[in-house]
């Protein structure tokens, strides 16, 4: 059937559907499925935080351009001791002098407080695990963490051996921990052991148990006697849900479960870390390592800060202290050498930022629902649930001010607008003022482009509704006046005033002072008529100004008008002013 003449062809399945792309996808294989019918962590939700491990110190320093210097790693360590993380892995000591020199630096200067467990990390070759433990003499809590690499792709081409010739690196690397250990540390130190089948995404499941088993064998977790067991993503291969049937798998199948940390280590080359560390604490993982904002080799660990601020707007405790997230990026970045996206979840310079009309109009009714809730329950805002649209933390509640949260550019609108005038100056626009001063706004940013900063904002705003001491503008200059009222109830109003350049006494009557002003106004050929008038305080106390919003008809155009002063009659009547000046202007 033919299309009527004139209208529009309309969208089919047919025409929606992608082509090829050309790629080789030939060259790639899907990630291997799970085979758990009973799977119970879909269910499951996160109420409590995980315990944490950072290593920013060693997979995130060893993946930088410029890897951290000593005092660029003590200010970090000293960060994250602050912030509350109690397990940091502080190193790979046998792999140089400065990590070594790292290590035994904070031993020595007793800058590990009694309650953090540092953790450092070796190969299993015996000589590189002498060195790693010699590291840590002294230390009160200290962690050996031992890996290696498990995949059948490594096997094969990287160490050339079998199954069983990997399994032996992995236990006889761990005897050779526990040999060194009892050969080098004293009473003093409280010593644990962490052993990671490095690809675990990779390896067959069944081998990846078969090699933590006989490391358990060796090391005999009991009561009192934690091991750790990581299984990282070294590379991400698949996505989130499939990373968590592994790991309820592993925690379903492991011996000795109940004396087993079953830690996730999750890194980014699907882009979605985060999700697979959370599904993972679901399906039965116990602690998470990770790095401020992503940091580490390629596509970067798993990022604890938005892990832990997932925590906390969900109204969980991270036990991690984010309220000073400024601080945390900028000496994140410090250390680091490298910026920190604007974009990022939680600390970029711009994800409390709204430039979208419809956005700060939502945050602004956000905003002023929240207080007024609040002020009906007889409590502040932070004793209330946080509701604010497009807001999904308080921004307060991470150091943040206010003054970000809204920025103009060519695509916002009135509400931006109004919240920035109220949040900077007190002053609440009704709503059709904020339409008005919208468009004037938004001339000037289709004009000249860019951002509108909220100090523009305001000289834009004094510009076109306030007189301007120093440099006045407009036809009426008011000075003072005085009112009377007969016994009727008729106003008399008298006001001196600069009409042209010239000083006029104008004399109206009706039935208020801003009635009366209309009337006066007359005389000089003003032909104004009142169709709104709103006014507020714009503070509290006995000095308090008040702001007042007048909408007027003049000579067949609609203008506002505002006026403030302590006075409220003195702010209406400059107020009519504005607008009568805007009319002429």
């Amino acid at each position: 059937m033919s299309q009527p003449v004139g209208r529009p062809t309309p969208i089919t399945n047919a025409t929606r559907t992608q082509q090829p792309s050309g790629m080789p996808i030939h060259k790639y294989r899907p990630y291997e499925a799970v085979d758990i019918p009973d799977r119970t962590w879909p269910d499951r939700r996160i109420t409590r935080a995980p315990r944490w491990l950072s290593t920013d110190l060693r997979d995130g320093n060893q993946a930088l351009i410029d890897p951290m210097s000593p005092a660029r790693k003590r200010e970090m360590f000293d960060l994250l001791v602050r912030m509350g993380y109690k397990e940091i892995e502080v190193g790979f000591p046998s792999s140089g002098e400065t990590d070594f020199a790292f290590v035994r630096s904070i031993i020595e200067e007793g800058a590990i407080p009694e309650d953090v467990t540092i953790s450092v990390l070796t190969q299993a070759r015996e000589e590189l695990i002498e060195r790693t433990v010699e590291s840590l003499v002294g230390a009160r809590r200290a962690t050996v963490h031992l890996y290696n690499a498990t995949a059948p792709t490594f096997r094969r081409v990287v160490f050339r051996g079998s199954k069983e010739q990997v399994r032996q690196i992995a236990v006889d690397g761990t005897r050779l921990v526990m040999e060194y250990a009892d050969k080098l540390l004293g009473d003093e130190t409280v010593f644990g052991y962490q052993y990671s089948p490095e690809i675990f995404t990779d390896t067959e499941l069944d081998f990846a148990l078969e090699v933590c088993e006989g490391v358990m064998d060796v090391w005999q977790p009991e009561e009192g006697r934690e091991i750790i067991l990581n299984l990282p993503a070294t590379v991400e291969r698949s996505t989130p849900s499939t990373h968590a049937d592994r790991f309820e798998w592993m925690s379903r199948n492991l011996s000795r479960r109940e004396h087993v940390c079953l830690s996730v280590h999750p890194h980014n080359d699907r882009g979605t870390a985060v999700a697979a560390a959370e599904l993972a604490i679901m399906a039965g993982a116990d602690r998470i390592e990770g790095c401020l904002f992503g940091q580490g080799e390629r596509t970067g660990n798993v990022d604890l800060v938005t892990l832990g601020m997932n925590l906390f707007s969900q109204g969980v405790d991270p036990q991690i202290d984010f309220s000073q997230i400024d601080e945390i990026r900028r000496t994140s970045e410090y250390c680091n050498q490298m910026e920190v996206h604007p974009r990022h979840p939680y600390a970029g310079d711009l994800v409390y930022t709204a430039f979208s009309g419809s956005h700060q109009d939502a945050i602004k009714k956000g905003f002023d629902a929240m207080e007024a809730d609040a002020a009906a329950r007889g409590k502040t805002v932070d004793d209330i649930a946080w509701a604010v649209p497009y807001l999904p933390i308080d921004p307060k509640d991470v150091g943040r001010s206010y003054e970000a949260v809204i920025r103009v550019n060519s695509q916002s609108g009135k509400g931006g607008i109004a919240y920035v005038l109220k949040n900077d100056h007190k002053l609440d626009l009704p709503r059709r003022m904020q339409i008005e001063f919208s468009r004037i706004i938004q001339e000037k940013t289709d004009t000249e482009g860019g951002e509108v900063t909220p100090a523009a904002i305001w000289s834009v705003f004094q510009d076109e509704y306030l007189p301007n001491p120093h440099d006045p503008w407009g036809r009426i200059q008011v000075r003072a006046g005085q009112t009377t009222t007969d016994k009727d109830g008729i106003d008399t109003l008298t006001v001196e005033a600069e009409v042209d350049g010239t000083e006029t006494v104008l004399v109206g009557t009706g039935n208020g002072p801003i009635s009366a002003f209309f009337h006066a106004l007359q005389g000089i050929g003003v032909d104004a008529r009142l169709l709104d008038y709103q006014e507020h305080t714009m503070s509290e106390g006995a000095s308090a100004q008040a702001a007042s919003y007048i909408e007027c008809a003049i000579d067949g155009r609609v203008l506002w008008g505002i006026g403030i002063d302590a006075n409220t009659t003195r702010a209406s009547l400059k107020a009519v002013v504005s607008a009568v000046n805007r009319a002429g202007r």
